[in-house]
Formats: structure tokens, sequence, C-alpha cells
């Protein structure tokens, strides 16, 4: 009873996983499996052991779900033994109608992996139907005059089994004067007609009474038996004859109720009430008659009902045509339904995946659906796609079934989920279409490393921040879900020591707040530079790096710090000499100060706070060179005393003073006398070490005189003009050392080029050096004595170029 594919069956687990692998590759692995069943069999019944029949074991039925499906699910799988059983009641007349061969079309599906086969179950008729007569009595009309051998066609009875089932003979009660004869159409239909035997003699018998009884070829048989009253009329001798024995036609399905599908005409050379003719449908299934109807007198037959292809694709009738004297004629008529394209498409999901990883690589199966067009033809012939904008495309399977497969890159984070619409389209003219859509949502993985919300950061951090204070916050986002989304920090590289780095900085491994662990000092650490890494908690983990430049902002912590004048060894300061002569604008000396701070509060202003002689000596403010402001009057002192302060550019501003003792002479001879009108230190052995300094210090001066000279002559004999350098306009004495890094932003040092004349009265003078300095210690000038003494000279030192000896008095910033 059962029918399963003509292979051999497999022999072993490996091979019944190469049976199930093979249909994924090939659209029909093997024929449809059929089973043959008879109708009306009891609810629980089994068809065959579809399990068996597939190639399945028993475990295999529940582990990869086997299943049926049909429109109408009229079977199921017994779960334990895989066999296949009857669901519902199966009743081949009510789901068949008149179709000859009646199957049912099912679907098995199995998963792990995904497949379906294609199954078809036969129903076979059983005689569950008696014949059956419309009417339960005939009544006929038969002339006298008939010849013997004429043949009257008789309403044949309706059996809605086939094949053997249905309606194999006819029988009447033995009379002498008919006969039953049965005329097998082309359709293999049985009609009874009766034959008479001999003539009929009205005045002899009136009327005759017949027993028809139909019989099917069941077994055992069945039957139906209808009354036959025959009336014997008068002789018409003519009976109708149509002008077709057979009319053929065909209609759309779309022809509207009440319309008129054909005109049926019959002849009678009968005159009077014999020639009046009427039509009748004879040997009609009463469904047909039901569509269709039949005009009596003017054979004009219309259709009732809506028409239908899919129901129904041909209407058989016979009409008959009688004329007033009782004779009759038959002809055929068959129409034909057109099909019109008035089904749409359907769309059925079968199976559907419900995870889609992203990154599933391109044609993977996440969806199985079939469709379904009642329409014949290129009506039924239906195409699926899916619109452009998705990365999903349909591959046909076999037998109007579907595969959706991925066919592009799944990003989660760019679409999470996808609305895929599946249209199926016909191809009538014009197509009729459908559409369905499903929703595929993408499952995540961890495809993302975090990422900062800056390529890098830079912080500003003043000094002497307090300890344990954030400095900074880096962010970074994950678009993954779950742990894969969820970001820590952490500090995997810096320019500090490694050592030193956990007592500068720390960082919060959730939110990624930077904190100072000390405070900073700028002028010891002014930058430093840290490599912080997002990680995030993904298996494996993806990370990735950011750079964070924490610069030290200056605050204003230091006072200037003066260089020059310097004091002298007991803490006094030194003195200088300006020649009497010298005129408003001569530069006397230079207050050279520093400031450990930089920028703003490096910046440095120089201001007089006291003076001798208020007005007689100003100072540079920004340069700090103290210059005469006005000659020397009679009535002013010849010794001076100059207090000036020095300020840096800081909120607020922190200072510090210089104390310049001035003389005027034009001698250091002349100068002495001033010096010695000081107060009388009243310790004698201080007294004792100023005349002892004032003697070093002169004896240096001429030791350095004397060496200017000889070298002046030496020069002045080689006639060198490198040796007149130092009197070049923009030139000075460059040296290559390196001011302690402390320094490096803050006041910058100078250098001072002092040229020396050798005529008459001398004067020095301070040349502006091109670039500044960067001694890496504090030097004094020559190992000089710390009184600077300027030789003055009333004429114009360019006028005796010849005289002049280029010395250099450095300047060195601490």
């Amino acid at each position: 009873m059962g029918g399963s594919c003509t292979q051999t069956r497999p022999a072993d687990r490996r091979q019944v996983l190469f049976l199930f692998l093979l249909p994924l590759f090939y659209p029909a692995l093997c024929e449809q499996i059929r089973y043959s069943i008879p109708e009306e069999l009891a609810k629980g019944s089994v068809v065959g052991n579809l399990a068996r029949d597939l190639g399945l074991s028993v475990l295999d039925v529940s582990a990869r779900k086997l299943r049926v499906s049909a429109e109408k699910l009229l079977f199921n799988v017994d779960a334990e033994s895989g066999d296949l059983l009857v669901k519902d009641r199966i009743d081949r007349e009510q789901i068949c109608k008149e179709r000859r061969r009646c199957e049912l079309q099912l679907e098995a599906v199995v998963e792990n992996p995904l497949n379906i086969f294609h199954i078809i179950v036969v129903v076979e008729d059983i005689n569950d139907h008696a014949p059956q007569f419309d009417k339960k009595e005939i009544h006929l009309d038969i002339f006298e005059s008939v010849s013997a051998g004429a043949r009257i066609s008789l309403d044949p009875a309706t059996d809605p089994d086939i094949n053997m089932n249905s309606i194999k003979d006819y029988q009447i009660n033995p009379n002498p004067y008919f006969s039953l004869m049965v005329r097998v159409n082309s359709d293999g239909g049985r009609y009874p007609e009766l034959s008479l035997e001999k003539p009929l003699d009205r005045e002899e018998q009136r009327s005759h009474s017949l027993i028809l009884t139909a019989l099917d070829g069941g077994d055992p048989a069945r039957s139906a038996t209808a009354q036959i009253e025959i009336s014997v009329k008068d002789t018409n001798d003519n009976p109708p004859v149509f002008s077709q024995d057979e009319y053929r036609l065909s209609v759309s399905e779309n022809l509207p109720p009440g319309s008129s599908v054909l005109l049926v005409t019959a002849t009678d050379q009968d005159e009077g009430a014999n020639a009046e003719i009427n039509y009748y449908f004879r040997s009609t299934a009463q469904s047909t008659r039901h569509k269709f109807s039949l005009d009596e007198k003017t054979g004009m037959i219309k259709n009732n009902q809506s028409l239908d292809f899919e129901d129904i694709e041909r209407y058989t009738m016979e009409v008959e045509a009688k004329d007033g004297g009782g004779l009759s004629s038959q002809c055929k008529v068959i129409i034909d339904i057109l099909d019109e394209n008035d089904n749409i498409p359907e769309i059925i999901i079968t199976s559907l995946s419900d995870q889609i990883l992203e990154g599933s690589l391109p044609g993977m199966v996440v969806a199985l659906f079939k469709t379904r067009d009642r329409d014949s033809g290129g009506n039924g012939e239906v195409t699926c796609h899916v619109g452009r904008d998705v990365p999903f495309k349909i591959y046909s399977s076999s037998n109007n079934y579907y595969k959706l497969v991925t066919d592009g890159d799944l990003d989660r984070e760019q679409t999470l989920e996808y609305n895929v619409t599946i249209t199926a389209t016909d191809r009538g003219k014009p197509p009729l279409s459908s559409s369905t859509t499903i929703t595929l949502c993408i499952t995540d993985i961890n495809d993302n490393a975090p990422v900062f919300h800056q390529a890098s950061y830079i912080v500003h951090v003043g000094e002497n921040n307090p300890p344990g204070a954030s400095i900074a916050q880096v962010s970074a986002s994950d678009p993954d879900l779950g742990p894969n989304g969820y970001v820590s920090y952490s500090i995997v590289a810096s320019d500090l020591e490694p050592r030193a780095l956990s007592s500068y900085v720390s960082v919060n491994p959730q939110s990624g707040v930077v904190f100072a662990q000390r405070a900073f000092d700028h002028e010891q650490l002014r930058a430093f530079e840290l490599m912080l890494q997002a990680r995030d908690h993904g298996s494996p983990a993806l990370s990735s790096n950011v750079s964070l430049l924490v610069l030290v902002g200056d605050r204003n912590d230091n006072a200037p710090r003066v260089l020059y004048p310097a004091l002298g060894p007991d803490g006094s300061a030194l003195f200088d000499t300006v020649p009497r002569a010298a005129q408003p604008g001569y530069l006397v000396t230079k207050v050279v100060a520093v400031d450990a701070d930089s920028g703003h509060n490096a910046w440095l202003s120089y201001h007089v706070l006291q003076a001798s002689e208020p007005g007689l000596f100003s100072v540079g403010l920004h340069t700090g060179e103290v210059r005469t402001a006005r000659a020397l009057g009679d009535r002013d002192a010849a010794r001076q005393r100059l207090l000036v302060a020095v300020r840096d550019g800081g909120q607020p501003p922190l200072s510090a003073t210089a104390t310049l003792l001035l003389v005027f002479a034009d001698s250091l001879q002349e100068a002495l006398p001033d010096l010695s009108d000081r107060p009388s230190p009243s310790d004698p052995q201080a007294e004792l070490q100023f005349y002892l300094v004032v003697a070093l210090a002169l004896i240096s001066v001429l030791f350095l005189l004397a060496v200017i000279l000889a070298v002046a002559l030496h020069l002045r004999r080689s006639s060198s003009p490198a040796a007149w350098g130092c009197f070049k306009p923009g030139l000075c004495v460059k040296s290559g050392p390196v001011v302690p890094p402390n320094y490096s932003e803050g006041t910058l040092p100078y250098s001072y080029n002092l040229c020396v004349a050798h005529t008459g009265k001398t004067e020095f003078n301070f040349l502006r050096c091109s670039e500044p300095l960067h001694p890496p210690q504090d030097i004094v000038c020559g190992d000089s004595p710390v009184a600077l003494i300027p030789l003055h000279s009333g004429n114009d030192l360019a006028t005796h170029p010849e005289t002049l000896t280029p010395v250099s008095f450095i300047f060195f910033l601490l």
C-alpha cells in the first residue's frame, strides 16, 4: 500500500547522512513517495511507514522533527514509529468531486539539516454510494405508429462513485413490447434506452408499466429502481432533428451569470401540435443543471452561476428535443471552461530560522516557503523575488518550493533586523502578484572593537593640583551588545618610568576617569604622555588604544631672581662708576634677573623703588637697563643709590629687589675718595677687607688693560679685519654652553660685548647681543672682581677704530 524512492535502502548511518545531505545539492533526489489508500479509512489507520521510506531511523523521527504539511491536514506522523496515520475522515467524493484521479499532495519536513520530501496519497474509491434516479417515476408518451426497433432514451441514474463502483448495467422487468439497450458514450457513461420489440396497439393496451433497475459494479453491487409509465399516443411519425449531433464550445470562466452560452435548435417535419418542439436536459448531472438553464421553448442555454475553471474544467450535458406527438431526439453539448488569470499566487512559509548570526557566510538557508496558484498554464506559473535593498536572495528548490538564503554581509550594528518582503508573480496577462513580509532578527557577535570618541586627548593641568583629583576622562563606545559591548579602561604605556607611573596617575576601569595621584610641579615635569586602552568583554576580547597628553600648566610660584648686580661676599651691594660728563641716555648698567616660571609668570618688569636723586636715572621697563635721565648737576651728589624692583607677570605678581650703588667719577682713582666717604664700619677687619678688594679690582683692571693693549697692537700689525668684528653691526661673541632645564622657558640670558678705547679718557659700552646665551653654571666675567669699573672716553669711539679692543662681558642666568 505504500511507495518509496526506488533507491536501495542505506546500510549504515553514514549512508543515511549522505542521503539527507544530498538533496541540498540536487533539487530532486528521487521519485515522489506515493501511497494508495481506500477512502473512508478509520482515524488512526496506518497509511505507510514514512520514516522507513525516507531512510530514517526511529530515533531520527523525533530528533529531526519529522512532520507533514498540507493545505488540509488529513494525516499526521506517529512520533514513535514514524508511521503516516489518518487524522481525519477521507471522503473521495467530497475532496475530489468528479475527478477520476484523486491525489492528495503532502510535504514531509525534516530538520538538521532542513529538507522536504513530496508525498502523494492516492485515494481509491470504494462502493459507498448506491445509484440514484432523479425521478422515481418516468412518464413516457409513445405513439402507436412507432415502428418496431425504435429506441426511447431514458434518464440515467447517477452514482458519485467511479470506475468499477460506478453504474455498470440497467435492467427492466420482462415484457413482450420493450427491451432495454445500454448505450455507452465516448466518456464511458452508460445511458439506458428502451427498444420497441413490436408495434404498439393503443386499442389493445393504452399504457404499459415497467420497472427500470440501475446496478453498479461494486462487490456487493448496489442498485436503484424507477417506475416507467408508458402512455400510447396517437400517430406522430416524424421526430425532431437537431442541427448538430454534438455541440462543442469554449467560454471564459469570467463569463457573468445570466449570459447566453449556446442556442440549440431542432426541426420537425410534422405539422400542428406534432411539430411543436420543447427542449429538456437529459442525461445531465445535477451539478451541471444547477450551473446552466435551458429555455424549453427556444433552446437557449444560459449560465445561472459563476464559472470557475479551478473547480470544473468541462461541462457535458445532453439536450432532448420533444415534439407535441411525443417523439424526441437528443444532442450532446460540451462546454469547455477557459482559464483566466483570476487567482492571486499564494506564499506559504513552511520553515523560518529564529537565529541568524551576523557575519554568516552567503548561502545560508534562513527560510523555506512554497507558492500556490490555482490557475493553470502560464497563469499558474509563479516566480518569486525579494527587494534589492536586502542581503538575501531566493533559490528555486523543486515543485514550487523556494529557499531564502543570505546573499551578503550581515552587520547587526548597521541593521538590527530585516523586514524581507517576498513577492510572488504569475505569468498571466496581466500578471497577478502577492507578497508577504517576514522579519529576520540578526544575532550579535563580537566583531567591533571599542572606538574612542577622540583620536587623541590633550588635557591641561595646573601645577600644585590636589592629589586624588580627576584630571581627564576618556570615553570609548562599542556598538556590540551585552559583554561584547561592555568596555573597561586601563593604562598600558607611558613615557614616565614604569615604577613611577602608579604614583603619578591612575584610571578608573569602569568610567575612564583619570586621577592625579600626586601634585605636579611644572618646573620638574612639564608634560607626559599616557597610552590608554579600551577593552571589551567579548570572547575573544577586542581593544583599541588612544594617547593622552597631560600638559602641566605653570603657576606663579617662583619669585624673580636677580643675577646682576651681584652682592659682595659680605652681602653688601657693589658699586658702578658713571662718567661725570655722561649725557642723558647714557647706559650706566643693567639689572639682570630670571624667573623659574614660564609664560606670563616669567615676564619681568623693572621699576625704581627708591633713588637718592629722583629723576637722575631711569630704568628700562622690560630691559632693566639703567640710564641717565639727565646730565649730572653741580648740586647732585657724586654717590647715588638706586633700589630697583623686579616684578613678574603672574597673578598675583611676585617680586625681588636689587640695590645699585653708582659713583660719578672719571677714573677709578677719582672714585676711591667717594667710596672712602662711606661710613666706616665698626669692625676694623671689615674695612681692611674692603681695601683689599678694591686693590685687587684695580690690579685686575690694569692687567686686563695691558692684555687688551697687547692684543690690539698685535692685531694692528697683522691688519686682520676680523679683529674689528666686535664693532660690526649685529655681531657679538657667541658661546655654546647650555642653560639648565629649569630656565629654558624663563627669562632669557643676555651677552654683552665691552669695547675699550685707549685714547685719552675711556668709556665702556654694552653692545646688545643678537641671541641669548645658555651657560651651564654661574660664571663671573673674566674672574674679575665683583665691581665693574667703566673707562670713559670723551671722543667718539668710531673715530678711533684703531684703538678699540673688544672685550666680552657675559652675564649668565642661574
